[in-house]
């Protein structure tokens, strides 16, 4: 009697686990009148820790920042946890994600300049020691969801070889959300959707956002609690191209801008995705022991429906607007909650704080992090006093900067940024720095110069005191030479410690017609081996008067230039 009760028990449960619609991202907990989950009494240790990325996502795209998009989940967890509002991320995809995962500065890790695109022989440093690999040191199963973009043309590139268990995702930086389709020039395109080390053809279909969500979920579902678990979801949403279900359209069907229609209409659906895996965490017995950190990737792209607003500049600039993040921690093991930190943050700093957490250290690794869960947790004050933002050597040069101009301590034609203290220094060309309110653009191109635009382009040199004024209105280099003077000087320490930048030239093997029509490794160690041979061969035999090397040289560095611009 009693074996068969429990054979009818185990069968229910099992019936609920299948028959729960795991690709819908509805609200199914959490609501007035639903029952509870029990949670252990004493929770393990380490702490679970999931840490949620998303793509492109503005500033202003947040309820909590006063949007016009709806963000009931990240609202709800944000105001219940600590909001991150003086945390910092970088201007495009490849440099957050690459610093997120090592806690080091571009300039220690050669990707100072641009993305990783699909056709180069680039990725992540081999040699560096990534955040889920220490973590699995310390006793982690590590998981992966959604885009990698931190190169893969060889197999120790991918997810599975720096650390994560398991991955399920995109590797280049944005593809098609439902037949994941990439491009990456005319003719030139791709399926780009990989279970593990395999290209996953049979999963093309699904909108990604709620593929994402459902593998996560099912992560959570087949995990036991008493180990502790590793969970990078960095969602494809919001990037281009916006694409986003039908009943997501419809609630903004009112918006004059089909751009920014479309782009709130993904951020609410992945908003409620963030609530299926943090519903999962809860109906799995991980929540009482989990860290559960948002953080957005560079500012939004505000000519796809993006908003950075009262922020100047956008994606890929070095104004507030495309490196202030959205950010924030939810956990019922934070000391203080319900609070906004002004801590300063930076993405670096998860790296030696999550691995403090897990029980690791990670001191000796030269990092460029700071363990910052006192500031989150207890309100204490940010070890983190300065951010280099970044220096790029190959960036277009400001056509008005000089050595000369720099105090002789540094060419301000050379595009970088730094924060110290309430400071903020640009240098070179920061990129495009308007102001751009949301739903503008309705009917592009006319209504693009009613916006404020940036008032003199002939500098290369600005200061902003970013505490009291956050929007960069006012530019103080010419009152305050001594802070630009001092703030040069800390660019220059920095660049001495600086590594070579790493932007091969693209190789036509890496083409997907190579490799049965889907994005994928494509170099051996052997070749590359031998193209380093060749590289040795041609350096030691190459005449320097040779006319037609030097013009090579010039078209190379012209294209270089031209493509890092675009970006």
């Amino acid at each position: 009697m009693h074996a068969l009760a429990g054979f009818s028990l185990v069968s229910l449960l099992s019936f609920g686990y299948l028959s729960w619609d795991w690709a819908k991202p509805t609200f199914v907990a959490d609501r007035p009148g639903e029952a509870s989950v029990e949670q252990p009494a004493a929770p393990p240790q380490p702490p679970h820790i999931i840490f949620i990325l998303t793509d492109d996502q503005g500033y202003h795209d947040v309820g909590y920042h006063g949007s016009d998009i709806e963000t009931p989940t990240l609202d709800r967890l944000a105001a219940e946890g600590v909001k991150l509002e003086n945390y910092y991320i970088q201007p495009i995809c490849t440099p957050s994600r690459s610093q997120l995962l090592t806690g080091r500065y571009q300039i220690h890790t050669g990707l100072q300049h641009s993305i990783i695109r699909p056709r180069q022989p680039n990725c992540l440093p081999l040699d560096q020691v990534t955040l889920p690999q220490k973590l699995q040191e310390a006793g982690y199963s590590t998981h992966m969801v959604g885009k990698w973009h931190l190169g893969f043309y060889r197999k120790e590139c991918l997810p599975t070889r720096r650390g994560f268990d398991t991955f399920l995702g995109s590797l280049t930086g944005n593809v098609d959300y439902y037949t994941y389709d990439n491009c990456d020039g005319p003719g030139v395109c791709g399926f780009d959707l990989h279970e593990g080390e395999s290209v996953a053809w049979g999963l093309s279909g699904q909108y990604s956002t709620m593929l994402y969500a459902q593998r996560a979920s099912h992560i959570l579902a087949s995990h036991s609690p008493r180990r502790p678990l590793f969970l990078y979801v960095a969602f494809q949403a919001v990037h281009t191209p916006l694409q986003s279900p039908r009943e997501y359209l419809y609630r903004y069907r009112t918006m004059g801008n089909v751009a920014r229609r479309k782009y709130a209409a993904m951020v609410t659906c992945m908003d409620e995705a963030v609530h299926n895996i943090t519903w999962a965490l809860k109906r799995y017995g991980f929540y009482n022991n989990s860290i559960i950190i948002f953080s957005s990737d560079n500012g939004g792209q505000t000519f796809s429906g993006g908003s950075n607003w009262p922020l100047r500049g956008r994606k890929g600039t070095y104004w507030e607007g495309g490196v202030r993040g959205l950010g924030f921690v939810h956990s019922p093991l934070l000391k203080q909650k319900r609070r906004t930190s002004r801590a300063l943050v930076h993405i670096t700093d998860w790296y030696p704080t999550l691995v403090g957490l897990a029980g690791g250290t990670s001191a000796e690794d030269g990092l460029d992090g700071y363990d910052v869960w006192p500031a989150i947790s207890e309100g204490q004050a940010s070890p983190r006093k300065e951010i280099l933002h970044n220096i790029d050597p190959l960036y277009n040069h400001a056509r008005y900067g000089s050595l000369e101009d720099g105090f002789g301590i540094w060419n301000t034609a050379v595009q970088a940024a730094i924060r110290v203290g309430e400071w903020k220094l640009l240098t070179g060309d920061p990129g495009y720095g308007d102001w751009i309110p949301p739903q503008t653009l309705a009917a592009f191109p006319g209504s693009w110069w009613n916006l404020e635009r940036m008032d003199s382009v002939r500098q290369a040199v600005w200061l902003f005191n970013i505490s009291a004024d956050p929007y960069e209105r006012e530019d103080l280099a010419g009152q305050r030479p001594d802070v630009v003077r001092t703030l040069l000087a800390r660019l220059a320490e920095y660049n001495r410690t600086a590594i070579p930048v790493r932007y091969p030239a693209e190789n036509p093997r890496a083409h997907p017609d190579f490799n049965g029509g889907a994005w994928g490794p494509w170099a051996s160690d052997e070749e590359e081996e031998e193209e380093g041979r060749a590289r040795v061969f041609s350096q030691r035999h190459h005449k320097k008067k040779c006319k037609i090397c030097k013009l090579r040289s010039f078209f190379r560095k012209l294209n270089t230039r031209l493509m890092s611009h675009q970006i």
